[in-house]
């Protein structure tokens, strides 16, 4: 299997930043960055990245299976994760998950038949202080009422060039900044 030139040279990054026989603890990051390029852990990727580790399948496997953001299916373009963990389900995080299951017609971790958009129930996104929270793809959405939802769902099944139009998550990855003397996560859109 073969990833683009990006994906290789960050791959190949990962492995050495580890030392000889430590490699393994590359696993996560080099799950989610080839998830990213290519939708779903497939058998041959995950065939791919045990052989470039050095470990086995069943190894891999163990890892994809465990970790919720790791998945076997391809998602939707914009992937909408809503927590409805305690601070969130206090704050309307369950009702946020029905309105959004009802708008689109689908339900937990099923895709909207234009592949545009699937949502999932998580656990704790780590934004109790700014409940409810969602995430779509990697930018965080905090304190969201029923209103920002309906807005952001429509702008995900519209968004042709605007601002929350979709780019590969490869290119949208997560960076701290700081904000007003705070750590931040910003989701690096401009």
């Amino acid at each position: 299997m073969t990833f683009s030139p990006a994906l290789e040279a960050r791959l190949a990054a990962l492995i050495r930043r580890y030392p000889a026989g430590r490699q393994r603890a590359a696993l996560i990051p080099m799950l989610m960055y080839a998830q990213d390029e290519t939708a779903s852990i497939t058998p041959e990727l995950a065939e791919e990245i045990a052989r470039r580790l050095g470990i086995t399948t069943l190894q891999v496997d163990e890892v994809v299976s465990y970790y919720s953001m790791l998945h076997r299916r391809p998602l939707g373009r914009h992937h909408v994760q809503i927590c409805t963990n305690i601070s969130c389900m206090l704050t309307g995080g369950e009702e946020l998950f029905e309105r959004a299951c009802r708008r689109l017609r689908i339900g937990n971790k099923q895709v909207t038949a234009d592949g545009q958009v699937s949502v999932e129930e998580v656990e704790c996104i780590g934004a109790c202080s700014w409940a409810p929270a969602l995430i779509v793809n990697y930018d965080f959405h905090h304190n969201v009422t029923t209103e920002k939802l309906d807005q952001l769902l429509d702008s995900l099944r519209g968004a042709a060039g605007g601002p929350t139009a979709f780019r590969p998550r490869a290119d949208r990855g997560p960076s701290l900044k700081p904000s007003n003397g705070e750590t931040a996560v910003d989701s690096g859109a401009a």
